[in-house]
């Protein structure tokens, strides 16, 4: 990129790092996003756990300054803060909650990186920065060589070097990387961890910038769809055939790989406890640095997996909507050729309508119409006496069962070929009156074999209960109904 006037003027006018340097509330948003994400790697936060943390933060500061210092609430910051004007976090809500999330954006986490650059450093290293472009330089040149002879030639030199350390090895002339050696190798591996943590949160963002472009192709895609699948997919997954998805790939295959793990676990431990290193006082952190890059690349990880998903669902739905509309063309054609097939008529069968616009003026939409919210009048309720509740009504509940019912007819059809629900009722008196008389409909519309004849009015008698506990006759009039076996 070059760094001429109208790129940086156009970079601190609409880069969020840059904005979150020229904010006035700068040292608020870089220390709280540093304290609650950075430092203990946390990639991403529930609104409520950040705004309360933040609420902290807020009132510490109203101590120290005065009340009217950061005068809004916590969530209206968060909000403003993930404003797409700023950009220094990112507000989704994850599948399956309805509470909001948030994460740092890649910007903030560059702009919190060069802030931390700007503190003065007591050891400034440069040999073990020069032995890795070095190394890095090696590592291209011979990855790159396709000669056969020159490959062997390189190898057989390797093995010379490694021969001849040996040979001084054993005869007692062991070297020893000194103290400053120590603390430059190990600042250098510091920044580089440090920068591999925050790349993942780049990383993470081109993948969902990647999908974007993904589904803005299709949205707008005319042609067919299998010219759109070879464009964008290919043979294989657009978002993890990119240069991101395959370096990211390599990284996690040689990071899961459970012998590397105890490798890093094991040199972790031995180069933390040497002397010169010790007196770097390094964070605590740094003895599980390489569990911190698996918790983040885990995260990518899911992601990468989810918006695949979410790609290929996206897929699924344009085939879906494009099939649905290909059969209801079709069948309306079939419709209207079945229908003039005994007398077609004479002339043109079909007219297509011109295409038109529809018109749709701005006062002919309704306005808005604010929901009544209903008051709730706060009215203590009083407690009543003990002895005016009856509880009677709530156990006097009537329950029909069904399975002794079925009991009754099956015993009935064994002794004859078909009953009658008339004659049913008269053997096994109705119990619980017009619910159990319908319990006995269920039953012949659903388990057993019935008749019902019209023609055939019958009248079922039952005996029921008033309230005051007398003795009523009831009756229901219905066509009969015939059971059979």
């Amino acid at each position: 990129m070059t760094l001429d006037f109208t790129t940086l003027d156009s970079l601190r006018t609409h880069h969020p790092a840059w904005r979150l340097l020229r904010s006035d509330h700068a040292p608020l948003v870089a220390s709280f996003l540093h304290r609650v994400f950075v430092a203990p790697n946390v990639r991403v936060m529930a609104a409520s756990t950040l705004a309360e943390a933040l609420e902290d933060e807020l009132y510490a500061l109203r101590q120290r300054l005065g009340e009217d210092a950061f005068p809004k609430k916590a969530l209206d910051y968060l909000n403003d803060w993930a404003d797409t004007e700023k950009g220094w976090l990112r507000k989704y809500y994850a599948r399956g909650s309805d509470e909001p999330q948030f994460d740092l954006t890649p910007a903030t986490e560059k702009a919190i990186a060069w802030l931390g650059s700007l503190t003065e450093r007591s050891f400034v290293g440069t040999e073990s920065r020069l032995l890795t472009l070095f190394e890095l330089l090696k590592q291209m040149s011979e990855g790159s060589e396709a000669d056969p002879e020159r490959r062997i030639a390189e190898l057989h030199k390797r093995r010379d070097e490694i021969d001849a350390e040996i040979a001084r090895v054993l005869s007692g002339d062991v070297p020893l990387l000194d103290g400053t050696a120590l603390k430059d190798r190990f600042q250098q591996f510091m920044q580089l961890a440090r920068e591999l943590l925050t790349d993942f949160r780049e990383v993470e963002h081109n993948f969902r910038q990647l999908d974007r472009r993904v589904r803005e192709r299709i949205a707008l895609w005319e042609g067919a769809k299998g010219a759109l699948l070879e464009e964008i997919m290919g043979e294989r997954d657009a978002i993890a055939d990119s240069d991101q998805g395959k370096s990211f790939r390599a990284f996690w295959d040689f990071l899961m790989s459970s012998r590397r793990q105890e490798e890093l676990t094991d040199l972790l431990s031995r180069v933390l406890a040497l002397p010169p290193v010790a007196d770097l006082k390094p964070d605590a952190r740094t003895r599980r640095v390489h569990y911190d890059w698996l918790e983040a690349g885990e995260h990518t990880q899911r992601t990468v997996a989810q918006l695949s998903q979410q790609l290929r669902r996206f897929l699924d739905d344009q085939a879906w909507l494009e099939n649905r509309r290909i059969m209801d063309i079709l069948h309306g054609i079939e419709a209207k050729a079945l229908s003039l097939r005994e007398r077609p008529p004479a002339g043109e069968v079909m007219d297509i309508t011109a295409s038109a616009v529809s018109l749709e003026l701005p006062m002919e939409r309704p306005l808005f119409s604010p929901a009544q919210k209903p008051l709730i009048a706060a009215i203590l309720l009083q407690a009543g006496e003990e002895q005016d509740l009856d509880a009677a009504s709530l156990y006097a509940q009537a329950v029909v069962d069904s399975a002794r019912l079925s009991r009754h007819i099956r015993h009935a059809l064994q002794g004859g070929a078909q009953i009658t629900l008339r004659e049913l009722t008269e053997v096994h008196p109705l119990e619980h009156g017009l619910a159990e008389l319908v319990a006995y409909l269920q039953l012949g519309s659903g388990s057993f074999p019935t008749v019902v004849d019209e023609a055939t009015p019958e009248l079922i008698t039952w005996e029921a209960r008033t309230s005051d506990g007398a003795a009523v006759r009831r009756a229901a009039r219905l066509p009969r109904v015939i059971f059979l076996r």
